[in-house]
């Protein structure tokens, strides 16, 4: 999914090329029928060839050559509009050919059972069905979406994520999830199916990409009813003109009335044909725009949600933090010597897997001395860490060595007749308060101290709280620490509220409360127990390397399963409805300079003084017509990068932002167009066509 800066321009002549013949072929009047504002210059364009026609046969009601131009134009005003639009799908065509390159029909190694061991048939991944159970062994192509129910593999995602490096997925836990088309490199796994086909995560990918599963949002369906009204009311008024020109040159007795054609050119110049014309492109490289930052989204609906969240949930955990907490201090209780408390805390940590295990066991390899005696001689019973426990340990012999969260070492402790002392209590809540993790180690009824593991926060993210809070928006960790702990750690990294001690029902519950003030919120997950909650977010961003759960949960997959990418999804979505604002005012601003150019045109011979209006001092009255309809047409060619692009996107409120569109695109959408019809009118002149 990734392209290089490179691997984009080599494609650029072809995507061009590819965009001119389907502007082409989007001339059908019923693709023209879709967008009201460009069907109606789909039929003043047939009207002005019509009336060229006629004139060709000696009964034009204007000059022939004059009115070509003015249809020449109005059909290269279709043209451009039509090529913003194919441009913008033409891209994720592109990507959608290469994502076809990855996706191939395999022998799959199905199973009789979810059983490595169960007997094997050779089946084509094209009649794989949801439930069916596969082998996949080191170099094979997953045959399809799915979820491992034996074994661990390093796989090979970069067909479908762009990315290189390889990565683990092993059963149970929340990276169990696979993807059809990739290769494991390593070792094996027992993928249960989990889609029929034609239904695959990659199926999905090219449909969207594509744009064939685009829709209309509501934002986007609102404004094009809100232009369609607007070209009804220019339609009925220039309507009127036609009669009310004939019934002043009667009733003055001087003057023609106006034509055809020059209601036609101000019909067309004055409906906001800009922001019409580039209004699906707009829509579509929002989505590319997506795609190209590796996230997936199951309709355009929830690209512009996420512009207008009001409310993020983030994760503390590799989100805020960098994820694993490392030990990086022993506190010894009373009486005891921090030699014997890292010797303990080593042992306990022996059979913890974990990250912060692992780093225990490190940190006191200096301090335990001997700790590892026990385990060579045998006499070592170690106990695995658990989440139902949570707790480490060893025995031996007569001695009960348990490492832990505080709550699970005194209930292991109440177990034991015993409790923990008030000063191990205050020296665990001092290191809690201090936004680490505390750990307590205990020898049986003895508590040996506490272990501190300190979660580092990312750089940079408090600034990135602040600019989301510059745009209104309110940030909120969701941890499973204890207060304490989560009260200082959202302290340090600057967000407005945290959630402790979160479970399923608790993640829910918060995003159901938000939700009834009126209020969007957006939040990321890839677990099995975080689908209920995605489920009821307004923007529900699934981690690729998460469970199925997760991400038929969520309404945007991160291919890069990367949480903190949920921030850059708001600025996406917020980037995409700046743009769709900015071009609106600049296309309706367009139209004051268009009426001082036409109005006095088309009443020069019936009202002179109208001429006064003629502010820009074009030529004649047919070269102002002429020249607005040509830069009518030709602003759309300059506006497709634009609108493609995006307008460049800053961390301001809604009053700031509105502040900033009336001054540049407002104020611009009202020069630009003088300055340009009046050189238009200029070059017309020069070349003798006025």
């Amino acid at each position: 999914m990734n392209h290089s800066t490179s691997q984009r321009r080599s494609f650029d002549r072809a995507l061009l090329a590819r965009a001119l013949g389907d502007a082409v072929l989007k001339l059908s009047p019923r693709l023209q029928f879709r967008n009201p504002v460009m069907f109606v210059v789909f039929v003043c364009s047939v009207l002005t060839t019509l009336l060229w026609v006629q004139a060709l046969a000696g009964h034009g009601e204007a000059p022939a050559g004059f009115i070509f131009w003015v249809s020449v134009w109005l059909w290269f005003t279709l043209l451009f509009a039509n090529f913003a639009e194919a441009l913008a799908e033409g891209r994720g065509k592109a990507q959608a050919d290469a994502l076809r390159g990855s996706r191939r029909d395999v022998a799959a190694k199905k199973l009789a059972s979810a059983d490595r061991a169960a007997s094997i048939v050779f089946t084509p991944s094209s009649e794989l069905r949801a439930g069916h159970f596969v082998l996949v062994e080191a170099g094979d192509i997953v045959p399809g979406d799915g979820e491992i129910v034996e074994g661990a593999a390093s796989v090979d995602e970069s067909a479908i994520t762009g990315e290189s490096a390889p990565v683990i997925r092993e059963s149970g836990g929340d990276r169990s999830a696979v993807t059809g088309g990739t290769r494991v490199l390593s070792d094996w796994i027992v993928i249960r199916i989990t889609s029929n086909p034609g239904e695959s995560f990659l199926d999905r990918m090219i449909s969207m990409v594509e744009g064939a599963s685009r829709r209309k949002t509501p934002n986007e369906i609102a404004l094009t009813i809100l232009l369609a009204k607007f070209t009804l009311i220019f339609l009925l008024a220039c309507a009127t003109l036609l009669p009310y020109s004939i019934y002043s040159v009667q009733a003055a007795g001087i003057g023609n009335p106006i034509t055809l054609t020059v209601l036609i050119a101000l019909l067309v110049c004055l409906i906001p044909t800009t922001i019409g014309a580039l209004l699906s492109a707009i829509g579509i490289a929002g989505m590319d725009r997506m795609i190209r930052a590796n996230v997936i989204a199951t309709s355009g609906r929830a690209v512009e949600a996420a512009g207008d969240v009001d409310v993020l949930l983030l994760d503390k955990t590799g989100t805020i933090t960098l994820g694993n907490r490392q030990a990086v201090a022993f506190h010894a209780a009373p009486g005891i010597d921090e030699r014997e408390l890292a010797q303990a805390a080593e042992l306990a940590s022996r059979a913890d897997e974990t990250p912060e295990g692992r780093s225990i066991v490190t940190l006191a390899a200096g301090l335990s001395g001997g700790g590892g005696q026990h385990e060579r001689d045998g006499r070592a019973l170690f106990v695995p860490f658990t989440a139902q426990t949570r707790m480490s340990g060893v025995d031996i012999g007569d001695r009960r060595i348990r490492k832990g969260a505080m709550d699970a070492v005194e209930r292991h402790l109440e177990a034991h007749e015993s409790h923990m002392p008030p000063l191990v209590k205050r020296m665990a809540e001092d290191v809690a308060r201090r936004g680490a993790t505390p750990l307590v180690v205990v020898d049986g009824a003895l508590t040996l101290g506490v272990i501190e593991l300190k979660d580092i926060v990312k750089d940079g993210i408090k600034e990135r709280f602040a600019e989301m809070r510059r745009m209104g928006i309110r940030t909120v960790m969701i941890t499973g620490d204890n207060p304490l702990t989560a009260a200082a750690i959202a302290a340090e990294a600057g967000v407005d509220d945290f959630l402790a001690e979160a479970t399923p029902e608790a993640k829910l519950g918060l995003i159901r409360d938000i939700q009834a003030e009126n209020r969007l919120v957006a939040m990321c997950g890839d677990g099995t127990n975080d689908a209920p909650a995605l489920a009821q977010a307004d923007v529900a961003v699934a981690m690729n390397s998460g469970t199925q759960a997760a991400k038929e949960a969520g309404n945007m997959v991160d291919l890069d399963s990367n949480p903190t990418k949920l921030i850059e999804i708001v600025a996406i979505g917020k980037q995409m409805l700046i743009t769709r604002g900015a071009l609106t005012t600049f296309s309706v601003a367009n139209d004051i300079a268009k009426y001082f150019a036409i109005i006095p045109a088309a009443f020069a011979t019936t009202y002179p003084a109208l001429d006064t209006l003629n502010v820009m001092r074009l030529a004649t009255p047919q070269s102002a017509i002429l020249s607005a309809v040509i830069f009518n047409a030709l602003i759309i060619v300059f506006l497709i990068p634009l609108a493609l692009k995006g307008v460049a996107y800053r961390a301001l409120g809604a009053g700031a932002l509105l502040r900033r569109n009336l001054l540049v695109y407002g104020l611009g959408g009202i020069a630009v167009p003088f300055a340009g019809i009046k050189l238009i009118d200029m070059l017309l002149v020069l070349l003798g066509l006025a």
